[in-house]
């Protein structure tokens, strides 16, 4: 029997003795004991020993989510879809306006929290600063010309006829003659832009540069028949010599007697043919300005498509016309057809794909050739901020 309780309980140790322990009940009861007491000392030894504090975190963290309530905090799945059709109602009804707790989380402030999904809009309107440009043209004499210069015959003196009694001899005279010249001057630039701006842009890039470009020229001429220097400029009729000038009497405050006799001073022909040209802060001045008897100078247009009129006379804005200040010529006043423009090149745009094609640009030229110069100055006179 010894033997036998040996072998069938394996890995208790078992000493057995004789006497008492001969009983097949004892043998058996005293190996469970032991086994018992082997497994208890085991697994105090394995309790004893350190947990990996990893291991320790994980298996907290698992115990945590198993004790956390339902996803669907214990509604079933018809329920849930019950409550997101209800959100979804009050959100189309009240908009934003809706309650905290139906409106959801993405928003466009933040393009990480859903900002890429509403897209900004690219309008196809560009917003463009105003171009001031001297309207010049309207009023002045213009010509075209197929030369790099154009001269015109100018008589500048008469016969000299006498009076003369019965028999007394005729006297000769030779009326004097001159010309003006007026050169052709050329203003010019060009403008590099990507080929893949070209493309992208389905042709609004380079529409956008050739409206630029045509705005640019415009002012800059507009400012050379005003004020140009007449070397690589056209002449403007405030930098041409032989325009007379009539004083203001004060060096800073306009007067309005001046602006009468600077008027009269031309013969009639001109002065019935003549136009007033200043900038809008000159013309805010003179709207102020009365006659003796209270009357203002400045009147507005009483019919559409008529310009305003100062004694009478049409005026003009010209932004690139000097300001009110000591020493300056602030108005002019004439008859405009003294001026002449002459054409020789409308604006020409070449567009060169090829000169920059390794850098993937293309570069836009611009061209303009165009002569200005007063032929009569005699039909002009200029206000001077002086005494004398």
């Amino acid at each position: 029997m010894r033997h036998i309780a040996k072998h069938a309980l394996a890995g208790a140790s078992l000493i057995v003795l004789k006497g008492e322990e001969d009983d097949p009940v004892n043998v058996v009861t005293k190996a469970l004991d032991e086994l018992s007491k082997t497994v208890d000392e085991r697994l105090k030894a394995v309790e004893g020993k350190s947990i990996d504090p990893k291991l320790d975190e994980r298996i907290k963290a698992l115990e945590t989510k198993a004790n956390r309530p339902s996803a669907g905090d214990g509604k079933t799945d018809k329920e849930a879809d019950e409550a997101e059709r209800k959100s979804f109602g009050t959100y189309l009804r009240y908009g934003n306006a809706a309650p905290a707790d139906e409106l959801k989380t993405l928003t466009v402030s933040s393009d990480t929290q859903g900002g890429y999904l509403a897209p900004k809009e690219m309008a196809t309107e560009f917003v463009r600063d105003l171009t001031l440009i001297s309207p010049v043209r309207a009023i002045a004499s213009v010509r075209t010309t197929s030369s790099p210069s154009i001269a015109y015959p100018k008589r500048t003196g008469i016969t000299n006829a006498k009076w003369k009694g019965e028999g007394q001899a005729q006297e000769g005279s030779e009326p004097s003659f001159g010309q003006v010249e007026i050169p052709i001057r050329e203003v010019n630039t060009f403008v590099d832009i990507s080929n893949q701006l070209l493309a992208d842009s389905a042709g609004e890039a380079e529409a956008e540069v050739r409206m630029a470009l045509a705005e640019d020229f415009g002012a800059k001429e507009g400012a050379a028949f005003v004020k140009g220097d007449g070397v690589l400029q056209p002449e403007g009729f405030m930098t041409t010599s032989g325009i007379g000038s009539v004083a203001n009497g004060h060096a800073t405050n306009l007067s309005a007697d001046a602006l009468i006799g600077m008027m009269y001073a031309l013969p009639a022909q001109y002065r019935s043919a003549g136009t007033w040209a200043m900038n809008g802060t000159t013309l805010g001045v003179i709207r102020k300005l009365k006659d003796g008897q209270s009357n203002y100078l400045w009147q507005p247009s009483y019919q559409a498509g008529q310009p305003e009129t100062i004694l009478g006379r049409p005026v003009v804005e010209m932004p690139d016309m000097p300001d009110v200040a000591s020493d300056a010529f602030p108005i002019i006043f004439g008859d405009f057809s003294g001026y002449r423009i002459v054409d020789r090149l409308s604006l020409s745009i070449l567009v060169n794909p090829y000169l920059l094609a390794t850098n993937g640009l293309t570069r836009i030229h611009a061209t303009r050739r165009v002569g200005g110069g007063v032929i009569q100055p005699a039909k002009f006179k200029r206000l001077k901020m002086a005494t004398s």
